[in-house]
């Protein structure tokens, strides 16, 4: 895929979307383009937050550590950013993230993405939407398992 096709990519990905172009073409030659097969890690419950990683083909679940095994609680598409969060607490991976078929992904570097945050207060502003987004789905199911025991 040409740079032009990454930074085209990067900009349909809802946290990308307000953000120059020029800067993200700079966000998609810094990063590092991983294709990864169905059933391979991207990575581990518990590793260190050292990337986030965009979708740019394919499907990954993410997947939460149990007393009865992994549990899948998300299935992420296309566009979509993953791993953000252990970044931005500067904690390790709350999930694992496996590849559900053949993955081509968007790793940026945990310095890149912290600049572009400092840089571009409105992607700042989408990362709390997508988190807070997040955290209410989390929660109304949370009350759905509780309410049905």
């Amino acid at each position: 895929m040409l740079l032009k096709d990454e930074v085209a990519m990067l900009q349909r990905v809802p946290l990308f979307s307000a953000i120059d172009p020029t800067k993200l073409k700079l966000l998609a030659f810094t990063s590092d383009r991983v294709s990864y097969s169905a059933g391979q890690i991207l990575f581990r419950q518990g590793d260190e937050g050292d990337a986030a990683y965009v979708i740019l083909s394919g499907r990954a679940d993410i997947l939460v550590d149990s007393d009865s095994g992994p549990i899948k609680v998300a299935e992420l598409e296309p566009n979509s950013i993953v791993g953000e969060i252990a970044i931005l607490c500067n904690s390790s991976r709350t999930a694992t993230v496996r590849a559900a078929s053949p993955l081509e992904v968007l790793r940026i570097r945990k310095d890149h993405f912290l600049r572009l945050m400092r840089e571009f207060p409105e992607m700042t502003i989408e990362i709390l939407r997508v988190l807070a987004d997040r955290l209410s789905h989390t929660t109304a199911d949370l009350i759905d398992a509780r309410s049905t025991k």
